[in-house]
């Protein structure tokens, strides 16, 4: 049996302008599907809002996201995640990670990426890997970019 896993974001408006983000920084193809594209009628304040929506490369990046329903009960806010003496401080459910063979290739995404966003750590060499960065994107999205590390053996 095979099985891939796929990050799947959870946004409160702007999953649209996120997957449209992510399609330019990423590259490949986007489906987004509005609640009113299945049905809900269309003077509700969420049937614009996405309740189905992907972006899918043929680099293997794969990412969902969709809208919470308005009704929903609001999150409460969690600590900022910062780096310290090489430690990871975070209060924070999760991190998207995007590796990759070229730390070019890595710093490009990084670029495109880091637009807007607040840099945790600076995208460079690491003691671990050719190319380690951390950033919390425009949207709220922490993500991890780094180059896997060549190993001997």
């Amino acid at each position: 049996m095979a099985i891939a896993t796929t990050t799947h974001l959870n946004f409160r408006g702007d999953a649209r302008a996120a997957l449209e983000f992510y399609r330019s920084v990423f590259g490949g193809h986007l489906t987004v599907v509005a609640y009113g594209d299945f049905g809900m009628p269309t003077d509700l304040p969420d049937a614009d809002k996405v309740v189905f929506g992907q972006v899918t490369a043929d680099n293997g990046f794969r990412i969902m996201a969709y809208d919470v329903p308005g009704g929903a009960p609001a999150v409460a806010a969690r600590a900022a995640t910062t780096r310290d003496n090489g430690t990871t401080l975070t209060g924070e459910p999760f991190f998207v990670s995007v590796r990759g063979d070229s730390a070019d290739e890595v710093g490009a995404l990084w670029d495109r990426l880091a637009d807007g966003a607040q840099v945790i750590e600076t995208y460079g060499p690491s003691p671990w890997a050719p190319g380690f960065g951390m950033l919390t994107d425009r949207f709220g999205v922490t993500w991890i970019l780094d180059v896997a590390a060549a190993h001997a053996g």
